[in-house]
């Protein structure tokens, strides 16, 4: 059994495993879950803080809560480059294989043109003899 693998199959098994980790990173945090959660977390962060019966282990103005989002921007960027980087080189892949589809169907229909007009070439010349027949 033969064994095609497309652009996209193979370029997915070569990814190394901090390139799967850093597109479903990126994949994570560009979602609505993640901005749901995030949110939720936040206010339930900032509410305990506010309210707090016993305890505020950040007070307002957060700064613990600032060190976070720092935290997690400065990681999340590079991470979220790193994605991207990849997906231009997906699409780059993914473009030149659909020139090479082009290319090669616009071979195969010159073909296939070539073979009809030399089909219908021959028709007509046997039908040309046929007639020349029919006069003699």
């Amino acid at each position: 059994m033969i064994n095609h693998k497309t652009w996209h199959e193979k370029h997915v098994a070569a990814l190394s495993f901090g390139s799967r980790v850093a597109d479903n990173v990126a994949k994570g945090m560009g979602s609505w879950k993640f901005i749901i959660i995030q949110t939720i977390l936040v206010v339930l962060w900032m509410g305990l803080n506010v309210v707090g019966f016993m305890y505020h282990w950040d007070i307002y103005p957060f700064i613990l809560l600032n060190l976070l989002f720092s935290t997690q921007a400065a990681y999340a960027a590079p991470i979220i480059m790193m994605s991207q980087n990849r997906q231009n080189e997906r699409d780059r892949i993914q473009a030149q294989a659909d020139y090479q589809t082009n290319i090669d169907a616009k071979q195969e229909i010159e073909t296939l043109t070539l073979i009809l007009n030399k089909l219908d070439v021959e028709k007509l010349d046997k039908i040309i003899s046929m007639l020349e027949e029919m006069k003699k």
